[in-house]
């Protein structure tokens, strides 16, 4: 399932978005939810809940009002679609990054643990993962997002046409490796079968189907038998710890790219 952000009228999802960016209010005619009982905030606060906790298939302005006390319709006052409730979901989760960071510590450091901040959001809401990046959301806290990680760069003197391809290549890692660790999470829930269960049966038939498996792809066996249990939480599944080495580690390249690209434009100077 993929959601394509910024669906709604342009000048009252914008409104919407900007409403706590202390430029005052909305324009006129725009401003959401005239009646004191219930606010924007809270509408958004409940959407991520039930998202949170049922995924974004079961997000409808009727399972935000039922978590409020309240009708569909009486949503609508706040928020005029679904959509707009979606793009105001994922800004406002976006509000839980860091923007502030210690310079002292180096680029490398501060970016890493930016990465990882991400990661983390990503994984703590994976329905974020189902919406788009194709079109943006444009409200105050993605911009925050890249504005944060842009000045951790800043330091690296690159050019802004390489940089912001760097800045590009890392919002997709981070996103790629964090959807594996959001999917390794919701498989035994959504399945019913837990990740033991499901590589037992499959690996056991494999064998038995495939006796020559071995023969056929020596260089996967030999990688696989050179394979650790990954470093991770006791709460996490192999697979997710999987998914977390590889971030770290991808990071890691990626990051060292970077000191490569550095060097080269030194070199050009």
């Amino acid at each position: 399932m993929v959601v394509f952000a910024g669906q709604g009228d342009a000048r009252r999802s914008i409104a919407l978005l900007w409403r706590n960016a202390g430029h005052g209010d909305p324009p006129s005619g725009t401003r959401p939810g005239p009646k004191p009982g219930l606010s924007v905030d809270e509408i958004v606060a409940a959407a991520i809940a039930v998202a949170d906790a049922e995924g974004m298939s079961a997000l409808s302005m009727r399972a935000v009002g039922e978590r409020l006390g309240r009708t569909a319709m009486a949503l609508y006052t706040y928020v005029p679609r679904k959509s707009e409730l979606i793009d105001l979901m994922y800004d406002q989760a976006l509000a839980e990054l860091p923007t502030d960071y210690p310079a002292e510590a180096g680029w490398r450091a501060v970016v890493t643990d930016w990465a990882r901040d991400l990661w983390a959001l990503y994984v703590r809401h994976p329905w974020m993962l189902q919406v788009s990046q194709a079109r943006p959301v444009l409200g105050p806290h993605e911009y925050a997002a890249v504005e944060t990680v842009t000045g951790l760069f800043r330091e690296t003197d690159l050019p802004a046409g390489k940089l912001r391809r760097i800045i590009g290549t890392l919002f997709q890692f981070v996103r790629a490796t964090a959807q594996t660790a959001a999917e390794a999470r919701q498989a035994v829930p959504e399945t019913g079968v837990s990740e033991e269960e499901w590589w037992f049966s499959r690996t056991g038939t494999l064998q038995e189907i495939v006796p020559d498996f071995a023969s056929r792809f020596p260089m996967l066996v030999w990688l696989e038998s050179q394979e650790h249990t990954p470093r991770r939480d006791s709460a996490m599944s192999y697979l997710e710890g999987q998914a977390a080495e590889t971030f770290e580690a991808g990071l890691g390249v990626l990051l060292d790219g970077v000191e490569v690209a550095m060097s080269g434009e030194a070199g050009e100077g």
